[in-house]
Parts: structure tokens; sequence; C-alpha cells
């Protein structure tokens, strides 16, 4: 029977209550941790987390009297009642310049109702209560350090938990235990009225009710049985069902301590505490997190990864356990080292779990969504450096270039058979692609070490460039892509800097010049002008190519051509054949952002869908063109945007062949409106943005072969990280760019032919200069790139008053469902 229970539970399959109750007399741990352990793995993967915290005990005194309790002082004791409004940002700046990202306050149970001294150090600071007080001070840590509190406060009524949601993204009580028995004379809860199961319990419904994501838990070895334990967190699961509020189940073993009236109990011995942890993980599946406070067992913590736990809690490098004195903190470097003792690797995560940290608007105050956002990355974990895209004062972390390159130990076996499926040439499905993005640690290290084999088996040691010249004719643009810096409205708006709309004479001459130095390319795309129509678009080409007869032209996003063949009444087809006569010679995969309807609906509504996206390129490869395939992530969007997006463009290449690279372009922040409103994560981080180039080598293997990395983007030692991932091209030397320019970056708008190749090889690589669809140049071409003298100033034409000839409704638009709100802001 026993069996039954833990294979239902492998299959997915939450135990009953009676199901739970029968493995309260089942003694056997090692069976139980075993199941826990796969269960862990299907949620948490290689990870184990924990959370860098300074603590903040607002008040030691409490109406309760628990018997094990050193916290809870009497005033007498006390220098003050209260910690000081300066006292608490005193102890928040210290952990702020010590990298903390959470505040936890921890206090006493409402003091206020037993202790005049409370009554009157509120008075004497203008406040009624100590939840009152809370708030304030939550509010001030959470404005002047940015650290997020998490408030521990004991029960809560409904109001107060609203107040509080205001300062605080997360809170906690701990349940301790669901039997009244604990309160009779005797026993430890005796006299702790608040202690009192039913109003615990009234608490966690409350916060339920009003979405706050709330940490809990269970006190083992204080006079409770197993099955006492076990109905314990049937009553946190039922409540969790209903509400989903549930972020993580505490599981702390008690310890005796001086000057308590339990100093002499016995505490709960290792076994006791594995068995609790696994029944926790049996219990409540794959998906809840689980933790085991590491200071309060020193010296088995690998035990303790085996059973279960995906979390160690809160630590601190500033300020001691107070609730647990005679427990320090394990010192980080020991928790690193004893988390991959047990095969799992340490990383941080934010006192508000990634679940909700995903889903603001749900769960977390609007107040609160801006900082949170500023602080996470897509799977809704901390960014743990200060690298972005386009940032030249931030070089890459240490830490993920030295992984690309490290040796793995513990690869999971999930992540091996994935490599091994693409090695195999089978095509990925949504949710490995999905995994591949999920990998921290070893698994991160494989991911990106597979990715470079592929690269080198497919492009040997060659790393490719194209000469080339941006060309962004125009900057008007009537779209509202929240995510563009780049485009300006009506010249009268004068929106972000002037507009400009480039004269027939400013194309010729920058292409005469880009020729001049080398230049095999043009790369022209643009706003999309109210007045453009796709005669424009055919104008444009045709100025180049009496300019420069054998310019290549790279030219028009799949937006650009949707809006041009609609301006005409043109079908796809015979307009892009059109294009092609005037001297169109591939096309670029820009407009693409992120290949799914949802994320679109939110950054760009009324540009082109997915299938229309889809249906230009189709249609471009019909006619002969080649064509890139993009992808800009990093802003609001989840991972599992992005594999869709890479299946979509394989799938399509599997039918037409057409695409020749496909190119990441990392979302850069600064000016970006999306951002600026506060409605955006600040781009991917530097691990993120080697991840997408590394999957995408492995989830685009056999289809497209060259995977190309941004130098305005990533920057020149951003690059040589993605070179080491999957990577084998660089792209174009551009001379002029502007759209990231616009959006922040400060990674320049050229990089030389010359220091393209001083790039290559400084990895030991062979640099070779290319075509645009990868093939061979002229020695000519290559000597001109390499002797190019000084760009002269660009002249963009200001752009001339007009008024809209077609009216607003007549405007080419493809407007998506109402935005959703999927990034959480």
């Amino acid at each position: 029977m026993i069996q039954t229970i833990l294979d239902n539970a492998l299959a997915g399959e939450l135990p009953s209550h009676e199901d739970a109750i029968q493995l309260a007399n089942f003694d056997d741990t090692r069976t139980l941790a075993d199941t826990a352990q796969i269960l862990r793995d299907r949620g948490f993967n290689n990870v184990i987390t924990f959370s860098k915290k300074v603590f903040i005990p607002l008040t030691h005194l409490c109406r309760d009297v628990c018997h094990y309790c050193t916290f809870a002082q009497v005033p007498r004791k006390l220098k003050s009642p209260y910690m000081s409004m300066e006292e608490i940002l005193e102890v928040a700046r210290h952990g702020q310049a010590m990298g903390c990202k959470e505040a936890l306050f921890t206090l006493g149970e409402k003091p206020e109702l037993r202790y005049k001294a409370a009554r009157e150090a509120l008075a004497d600071m203008g406040y009624e209560t100590t939840t009152a007080y809370l708030r304030a001070a939550a509010e001030a840590v959470f404005k002047e350090t940015g650290l997020l509190p998490h408030l521990n406060p004991g029960n809560l009524s409904p109001e107060e938990l609203q107040d509080l949601k205001s300062v605080s993204p997360s809170m906690g009580i701990m349940l301790e235990s669901t039997s009244d028995r604990l309160c009779e004379k005797g026993m430890p809860h005796y006299g702790s009225p608040d202690k009192i199961p039913s109003v615990r319990l009234e608490t966690l419904v409350n916060a339920g009710i009003a979405q706050v994501p709330f940490t809990t838990g269970i006190l083992i070895g204080i006079g409770e049985t197993r099955l006492e334990r076990v109905e314990s967190l049937l009553a946190i699961r039922d409540i969790h069902l209903q509400y989903g509020h549930i972020q993580e189940i505490i599981v702390q073993n008690f310890r005796a301590k001086a000057e308590t009236k339990m100093v002499n109990a016995p505490e709960p011995d290792l076994n006791e505490l594995l068995w609790t942890i696994a029944i926790a993980r049996i219990i409540f599946g794959a998906q809840m997190s689980i933790q085991a406070p590491p200071n309060l067992s020193p010296g088995v913590l690998p035990q303790i990864v085996h059973a279960g736990i995906n979390d160690w809690g809160g630590v601190s490098p500033v300020t001691p356990d107070f609730v647990n004195p005679e427990a320090p903190w394990p010192q980080l470097d020991d928790l690193v080292r004893e988390t991959a003792a047990a095969g799992k690797y340490l990383t941080e995560r934010l006192t508000v779990y990634p679940a909700y940290a995903q889903n603001l608007s749900q769960w977390v105050h609007s107040d609160l969504h801006e900082r949170i956002l500023d602080m996470i990355d897509t799977q809704g974990m901390p960014r743990i450096d200060d690298w972005c895209p386009g940032d030249v004062d931030t070089p890459p972390p240490v830490e993920v270039m030295t992984a690309i390159m490290d040796a793995p130990t513990h690869v999971s076996a999930d992540i091996t058979d994935i490599i091994s499926r693409v090695r195999a040439g089978e095509s990925l499905q949504e949710n490995e692609i999905v995994r591949l993005f999920e990998v921290r640690g070893d698994d991160f290290t494989a991911v990106t070490q597979a990715a470079d084999q592929l690269r080198r088996e497919v492009n040997k040691d060659t790393v490719s460039f194209v000469v080339n010249r941006n060309i962004n004719y125009t900057n008007i643009c009537y779209f509202k892509c929240q995510f563009c810096a780049f485009s300006k409205g009506k010249l009268a708006e004068n929106l972000r800097g002037r507009p400009y709309d480039l004269d027939d004479e400013e194309i010729t001459r920058r292409v005469k010049e880009a020729w001049a130095r080398g230049a095999t390319e043009v790369c022209m795309q643009g706003g999309i002008h109210p007045e453009y129509t796709g005669d424009t678009y055919a104008h444009i080409l045709k100025t180049v190519k009496a300019a420069a007869p054998d310019m290549h032209i790279h030219a028009f996003s799949p937006l650009e051509v949707w809006q041009g063949a609609a301006t005409l009444e043109m079908e796809l087809v015979p307009y892009l054949q059109m294009l092609k006569d005037a001297g169109l010679s591939t096309l670029p995969g820009t407009a693409a952002e992120i290949l799914d309807d949802e994320v679109r609906a939110v950054i760009c509504a009324d540009k082109i869908n997915t299938d229309q996206w889809l249906e230009v390129m189709q249609a471009a490869h019909s006619v002969g063109f080649k064509t890139t395939a993009t992808i800009m992530y990093g802003h609001v969007e989840r991972i599992e945007h992005w594999a869709r997006h890479l299946i979509r463009v394989r799938d399509l290449q599997k039918i037409t062949g057409g695409f020749t690279e496909f190119v990441p372009l990392p979302f850069v922040h600064m000016e970006a409106p999306m951002y600026l409103k506060g409605k955006a994560r600040k781009g991917p981080t530097f691990r993120e943005a080697i991840l997408m180039h590394a999957v995408a080598r492995l989830a685009l293997h056999g289809q497209i072969d060259n995977i190309q990395a941004s130098w305005v983007k990533m920057g020149h030692e951003g690059v040589k990280g993605c070179l080491n991932a999957g990577c084998n091209d660089l792209g174009g030397t551009l001379m002029n760019e502007s759209i990231s320019r616009a959006a922040g970056t400060q990674h320049g708008q050229e990089t030389s032919s010359e220091e393209m190749r001083r790039i290559v090889r400084s990895l030991n690589r062979n640099p070779r200069q290319r075509s645009t669809t990868y093939g061979e140049i002229n020695k000519e071409r290559e000597q001109s790139g390499l002797n190019a003298g000084e760009l002269i100033e660009i002249i963009n034409t200001p752009a001339r008053k007009y008024e809209r000839k077609r009216p607003s409704a007549s405007l080419v638009r493809n407007d998506l469902i109402d935005a959703v709100d999927i990034s959480g802001g």
C-alpha cells in the first residue's frame, strides 16, 4: 500500500489525506527520501536556492510565552522596546552594501496588548500599533535601500495584510503545529494565545484572500507526534490548494536553548528531520519549495538535500539569526561547497519566489513592481550581477565566462539526454528547449559546451563577418512598439529628438562612402512613415543601385514588406518580386521580436502578428530571397516564449530552407518606453544571453548553420563569450548604428574590419570576411575595408512637416487581442 502511494506521488498525484496519514506510520526514511529526491529534481532540477538577507528584529517584546523561545524578552531586559527608525535603516544600509536583497523583519506578536512600555513607546513615535510601525519601517527600508521587506509579524487581519502588502512583496507566519494539545498546560504553547492553531490557520486563509505570497511551516521536536506533523502539513496544503499563495514550507527542527523551560527537552535527531522533510515533499509534490534552515543542522547539509529540500531559506552575511542566536549562519562559501557535495548548484532567490515574481499583477502591490522587475531575470530569479546589454561600464561577469569553459562534474541526466537527442538529429520539443533555458551550474556548462562542439563540427574554427553599412532612412513611425526608442511621431510632437527622412542625395552619399570603405552590403530599415507606400521602398532600392550597382541590398523587415504591399493593394509574392526587380537582394528577419502573440499583444499590439511575420518570410523564400531570423528578448516574456519562437523559426526553415542565420538581439532597456514606464525587465542577464545563443545552436541544429552575436548589444567582450558557446558569426561592421544606440547602448556604431579580425584572433579562431549570404568576397573589397578612412559625419535630412493624406483609420495596422499583462508590471 505504501509503495502504491509513493508510485502515485511520482506519477504527479498528491497523496489524499488518508494516504498521507498512512505515511505517518512508515518508518523507512531512505525510501521516502528516494521518492522525495525525484520529486524535488522534477520541480527544481539541480538548483538549491537561498535568500541573501539582513535580519531586522523590530522588537523583542511579545505577548506570547512559548516555552522554547529566547527571542521574546521582557521590557526590563531591553534598552528600548523597539528599534529606532535610524537603527533599522543603518542595518538595512549595511545589508545593501553587502549585496543583500531581502530585509527580514522579525518581531514579537502584538506586544502592546501586554506591555505598557510598548504602548508608550509606540505613542512616543506616533503609532498606535506595532503593525503600523512595522509598515512605516518596511516602507523606509524599501525606499532608501531597495531591499525587499519580508514581514513576519504574527497573526494578521485581512485589513492589516492589505495594508502591509503595499510595502512588502511577501510575508509569513510559522504554523508550527495544528495540535491543540500543544496549547494545554505543561506544553510549549500554553499561555500563548497567538499559537492556537485555529488562529494561525485563519491568518493563512486571510493571506490567501489578500493574495500575499506567503511562507509558513512546521516546528518539529516540541512534543508533537509524526501524525500531528502530517496533519499540520495537510492543513497548510488544503489552504494552499484553495488560494495558491503558499510559496514555501519550512521544516524547522527544535533546538533547546538556555534560560527556557525546554532547556532540557530532547532535540529531534537527524532521522526525524530527514523523515519530515521527505514527507513534506511527498505531500506537497514537485513544485512546492521545501526549506530547512542550514544553521540548525551543521555538518549534515548534504543529507538534508538528499531528503528533498530545494531551499536553505534566508542566510545573512551581516546579522545573526536572532531567533536561534546559538546557531550562526554558515559562510556562503561553505554553503556553496556543501550544496555542491550533494550534487546541486547554489544560487540566490528573492524573498518573493519566482512564480509570484513572474505574475506581479496578481500577487504583488503595484508600488513594488518596478523595483522587482529591475531585480529579476526571465525566470523570476534575481539578477546577481550588474551587466546589461549595451552597458560599456560593466564587463561580463567572470563567473559566467569561466563557467562556459569549466569541466562539469554533476550534469543532470535529462540534460545529457536532450543533448544526445540533438546530436542524433532529433527535433527538440518545447518542454525540452525550455529545460535547456533553465540550466544553471554544471548543467549550464554542459549546454554551452555542447553548443560549441556543434559549432566546431559545423563551422570549424572560422568566425565570419560582413563589411556593411546601416542606413536607417527615416525614424518617423506611426506604430507604437513599447520597446522602441528609435521611432518618432509627427514633427509637431518632437518626441525623443528630431524626426528625419533621408533624401536621395544623403542616401546616395552614404552608399558611395560605404562602397569606398569596402562595404559589400547596405542594411536598410526604418520607421513606418505614414506617407510611405510600397513604391517608396522600390524608389529607395533604385537610388542605392544607381549609386553603387554592385552593392548588395539587405533591406526591409517583414513589417515594411507587409505595409508596402498593403498600400499598393498587392499580394505579398508579386510585391516581393517587384522589390527584387528594383534591386533588393535579401531581407533582414527583424520585427520578429518574440514570435508569440501573447507577448506581441503587450509589446507591439498594432504590429504584424506571428502568423503574418512567418507568412512574409515564407513568401520571400518562395520568391528566391534569403533572409535572416532574429529574436528580441529580455523584456516581458518568459522562457517558454523563447522556446516557441525557436520552434516556429525552425519549422518554417524545414519547409523553405531560406534562413541564412539566427540572430539573438538582447533587449536594450535604457531608453525603451516600456522600461521607463516600469513595465519591463532591464534586458537579459549575461547568463541568459549566452544561453540564447547556445540553445539556438542546439534547437536549430541541422536547419540553420549560422548563429550570430550582436556586438552592438553584447559588446566586444560579451561576444567572445558567445563565440565560446555556439556562435560562429559577428554580423556586420555597420558603420552607422542608430536603432540600438537610440535605445541606450554605448558600444559604438562601428566595429572595423580590422577590429573584427582582432576579436576573432584573440580566441585563436580564423576570421573570414563574407558576403551577406555567406559566400566569398573579392580581395579588392577586403583590402578596401582594411584601408577604410574615417567616416564623414552623417546628415539626417530633417523631416518636412506633413499632413497625413490618409486618415489614421486607413493606416496599415494589426490590432491584436487586448494587451495582456504577462510581465507582472
